[in-house]
């Protein structure tokens, strides 16, 4: 048996054009990933907490995860952009932004800082305003939109930070595509969970026979879930976007009404010993599937054309899929852990006759029906056709 002796600059080069050895993302790269996590968690939280014990403080547990959320996208954007800055090499400046003729980084750094900015000012003035006028009524309160602009704005930027990686084809085979997929997947999937919370007050489960359920679905969810679609490596990257939103929504339904808690805060109408779990997800990974299967099949079409199909598509099956589905969580059957329906807010009348039923008003009929889902396709088309622009200008982000 012959023996081949190769040099080390052979298996150098074979190294280079045959295997690639792939090296770890940047570090901050899992840091701002990590920190959208975080920050989705702290925020499911904090409403099963204002659902189940009432009353909280500058440093309460769910405030804290945002926090650490905040400060983790900080520290290790800042530190990024420092060492970029100051210790960076001349390739690695180029690659970057340069702001203030002093500093270099990559436009997700710059908004995770940003965003960790933004959070960390909008924690005193929240404080000052429960302090002043008690508890919020509603999510959009004036200190929440700052602390909700902030975290959208770090979510964003551990979005762009990994498609930057994925767009740079001089330094792409240094990394693991399936890691940098997996990252941006997971980015997009917390940005889906975001998204869904602040528009939560009209996609209850009460209001899916509402024709303003799809509306605002209509006119939210396609911008970026055809957006991921389109700047994705990946063929199922709304899909993924979606599962992970899925997964990440069931789980906080399931595990959060294990841990016993109990109102401080009266009247306490409806007596519970345990966390008051948020909303089981959307059936989003539906028409998520079928726009990934649009947006790859279909590449050539007329931008204009595609989104109108888009549109169309999302609507309907989300409709095919939710309305049905609406149905089934008032019936016996959701009443469960699984499906979270028995959850209550303590300040609410357990006896309330339209817990587990559509009020008549929130159920759209005959015309009133058709004229709501057009106008919801017309915003879901127009949310296709802005997906499509920003999936596009995604894809050509490389610092």
């Amino acid at each position: 048996m012959s023996t081949i002796t190769l040099t080390q600059n052979q298996i150098s080069k074979q190294t280079q054009v045959g295997t690639t050895v792939s090296q770890s993302l940047p570090f901050y790269i899992y840091a701002v990933v990590f920190a959208s996590f975080a920050i989705v968690v702290g925020l499911i939280w904090d409403i099963s907490w204002h659902t189940s014990i009432g009353r909280d403080g500058l440093f309460s547990p769910p405030h804290l995860a945002t926090y650490i959320g905040a400060v983790t996208s900080g520290i290790f954007s800042g530190y990024y952009v420092l060492r970029i800055s100051f210790a960076g090499s001349t390739d690695e400046k180029q690659r970057s932004i340069n702001f203030w003729n002093i500093f270099y980084g990559s436009l997700g750094a710059l908004f995770c800082i940003w965003g960790a900015f933004t959070m960390i000012t909008s924690a005193p003035f929240d404080d000052w305003w429960h302090n002043t006028f008690g508890l919020d009524v509603q999510i959009l309160s004036p200190p929440h939109t700052v602390l909700l602009l902030g975290m959208v704005t770090i979510q964003f930027g551990a979005m762009i930070s990994v498609i930057a990686l994925q767009n740079l084809e001089n330094i792409q085979h240094q990394y693991s595509a399936k890691a940098i997929s997996w990252c941006f997947i997971l980015s997009a999937g917390f940005l889906l969970v975001m998204l869904f919370t602040i528009a939560s007050e009209y996609l209850h489960r009460h209001d899916m026979h509402n024709t303003l359920f799809y509306k605002v679905a209509g006119g939210l969810f396609p911008l970026f879930l055809v957006a991921v679609s389109k700047a994705s490596n990946s063929k199922w990257g709304a899909t993924g976007m979606a599962a992970v939103y899925t997964i990440f929504m069931a789980m906080m339904v399931w595990i959060l009404p294990i841990f016993p808690a109990e109102p401080k805060l009266g009247p306490v109408l409806n007596h519970i010993t345990n966390y008051q779990s948020f909303h089981f997800p959307l059936l989003l990974i539906f028409p998520a599937l079928a726009i990934d299967l649009i947006n790859h099949r279909l590449q050539n079409l007329n931008s204009a054309v595609k989104a109108l199909l888009l549109g169309i598509v999302f609507i309907v099956v989300l409709v095919t899929v939710q309305w049905p589905f609406g149905t089934f969580l008032t019936t016996d059957y959701a009443r469960n852990w699984f499906f979270g329906t028995t959850s209550w807010y303590f300040g609410a009348d357990p006896d309330y006759p339209f817990r587990y039923a559509f009020r008549p008003e929130s159920v759209a009929h005959g015309v009133a029906l058709w004229q709501g889902l057009g106008y919801a396709i017309m915003f879901a088309f127009l949310s296709s056709w802005l997906g499509l622009s920003w999936g596009r200008w995604m894809r050509s982000v490389k610092r």
